[in-house]
């Protein structure tokens, strides 16, 4: 427990720092009553980092840099094809079709990455492109509202499907899969010597990280309350500096969850931050940059130093 938590360390003293000067800059939006519309700001970056963070756990350099698009094409299916053309409204059906869609769309990452042997970044740039034409295609401009049930994710309901994934994500790290994803990011030979299905786990961990995409998705059509067809791609490099931050090895199998959601809140307070004193986008660019440096040297010396150890 001790150790899983020290790879957090860097990332919670982060969180300390820039909560007491978001507190310190401006207290009432910090408000225990603002907490529901704050988590409903950070969800779709939280659940971005959550979405990029079972293909780096399988290791092999498994980035997906569609997270983000797949976030777009689920906002254009959900609300232009479903709630406006089709007259969809549910949430029994549009959150599932969100998940399915999402789902799918990492099937096909984790058919080209693991069966057909393609460089993960390679098969999912590849999806990037096909995704944001897409997009497009089906929604050239932003297009709205969201079913109300939806917009109220982004306020006092935001809690929901981030504790539904948490719940989720607890409840899976008690299967053998986890253990076996992993091994297999961790030494993937080592893995399959020992009978570990490596393709197959490789494969599903491309699955849950499609279907968290899919519900990253509907946390930023919560977010905007529309559809916009250039907002999801926004979040792909920003969601992966979230996960290096909170102590996830970009060579796979150390870290988890919780350590990407907190990667995650330290950059929405980050933004927070600089958005109060009027820094520009530029600058924020150059910040999500050093902090992703940072960190990646961090986590490479503290997996150096742990090594050692066990030596």
């Amino acid at each position: 427990m001790s150790r899983r938590f020290g790879r957090y360390g860097f990332a919670i003293g982060i969180l300390v720092v820039l909560l007491i000067a978001n507190l310190l800059m401006n207290p009432t939006r910090f408000m225990p009553g603002n907490w529901g519309t704050l988590l409903g700001l950070a969800a779709p970056l939280i659940g971005a980092a959550l979405a990029s963070t079972p293909v780096i756990l399988a290791g092999r350099g498994g980035i997906d840099i569609s997270v983000g698009p797949v976030m777009g094409l689920v906002s254009a299916v959900v609300i232009k094809v479903l709630y406006l053309d089709s007259g969809i409204a549910s949430p029994y059906i549009l959150w599932p079709a969100a998940l399915l869609l999402g789902a799918a769309i990492g099937a096909f990452n984790g058919f080209m990455a693991t069966v057909v042997r393609v460089q993960p970044i390679v098969a999912t740039l590849g999806t990037y492109l096909i995704l944001g034409g897409l997009t497009l295609t089906i929604l050239p401009a932003p297009i709205g509202p969201a079913p109300d049930w939806l917009k109220a994710m982004a306020g006092a309901w935001s809690f929901l499907p981030l504790g539904i994934i948490a719940a989720l994500w607890w409840a899976l790290c008690r299967t053998p899969f986890h253990g076996q994803l992993m091994a297999v990011g961790s030494d993937d030979r080592a893995a399959y010597t020992a009978g570990v299905p490596v393709t197959l786990v490789r494969f599903l961990a491309y699955v849950l990280t499609g279907l968290l995409a899919g519900a990253a998705g509907m946390m930023l059509t919560a977010l905007i309350g529309s559809a916009d067809p250039k907002v999801g791609a926004n979040y792909t490099l920003i969601a992966i500096a979230a996960v290096a931050l909170g102590g996830v090895s970009l060579a796979g199998g150390r870290g988890g969850l919780l350590g990407a959601a907190i990667g995650a809140v330290d950059i929405f307070l980050l933004q927070s931050l600089l958005t109060a004193f009027n820094v520009s986008t530029y600058v924020l660019q150059v910040a999500y940059g050093t902090i992703l440096v940072v960190a990646v040297v961090l986590i490479a010396l503290q997996d150096r130093s742990a090594k050692r150890s066990h030596a």
